[in-house]
């Protein structure tokens, strides 16, 4: 179904810039949410034209969000589980950025693509049949991800924002939290699905702010949360 939903709208794609509707489109994503929404449509996994669109695959809500929150944080330090368009985007607000990235091929294509005070560490899974860190996603069955959660700890110090977007993200968020700076925030994406809002729920210690709306790349709404240690948990 995904791949004949993408094969779609990259029909639709060709059709809008043979007929000059697709620069039309550009010209008023400039000017309107709206536009950029529907513009973003056309540029589903490929990430050449999301760079251009020039946004990360979250809620806009929880893209302002983070874009505020890294404005307050001078010389921030980031780590995301997964990468792509969001680790360009956080790239150019950010003093490091750290993706953390289980495909080989998908890293060796983010690389040319991203400045040197951003780098992505490919960190594969190990296939096994009693995984001690499994991913739940399907076609991950029988592999173990315990290296790329710990890939956290080869980073020092802490962490201002962490990205936990994807292989084994239940286990990202425990070993996330005990890295983030005073004021950090961790963004959980795809918190639609059941088992990523009980991970969450998991954790007492977290102020979670649910957000749910138009996403890029998606016509319908998705939801990513932003979560926060409480202060009496912080220092």
């Amino acid at each position: 179904m995904k791949g004949a939903y993408v094969g779609v709208v990259r029909a639709l794609r060709r059709l809008l810039r043979v007929t000059g509707l697709l620069a039309l489109l550009d010209h008023a994503a400039k000017r309107s949410r709206t536009a950029l929404w529907v513009r973003s449509w056309f540029a589903i996994y490929d990430l050449d034209d999301m760079l251009r669109i020039g946004l990360p695959w979250w809620t806009f809500e929880a893209v302002d969000l983070v874009e505020a929150h890294l404005a307050a944080t001078p010389r921030a330090r980031i780590l995301e589980w997964g990468s792509g368009a969001s680790t360009v985007w956080l790239a150019a607000r950010a003093a490091t950025v750290v993706a953390v990235e289980h495909d080989p091929e998908w890293a060796a294509s983010m690389r040319p693509r991203l400045p040197d005070h951003a780098q992505v560490q490919t960190v594969p899974s190990v296939a096994t049949g009693t995984p001690a860190v499994a991913s739940r996603k399907p076609g991950f069955e029988g592999q173990d991800f315990t290296a790329y959660v710990a890939a956290i700890d080869d980073e020092p110090g802490a962490f201002d924002l962490v990205v936990v977007d994807g292989r084994a993200r239940e286990a990202c968020l425990a070993a996330a939290l005990p890295r983030l700076a005073p004021g950090g925030m961790v963004v959980f994406d795809n918190v639609d699905r059941r088992r990523y809002r009980d991970a969450i729920a998991e954790h007492p210690e977290l102020e979670v702010l649910w957000t749910r709306g138009r996403t890029p790349s998606l016509p319908y709404p998705t939801r990513t949360a932003l979560l926060r240690l409480r202060e009496e948990r912080q220092g």
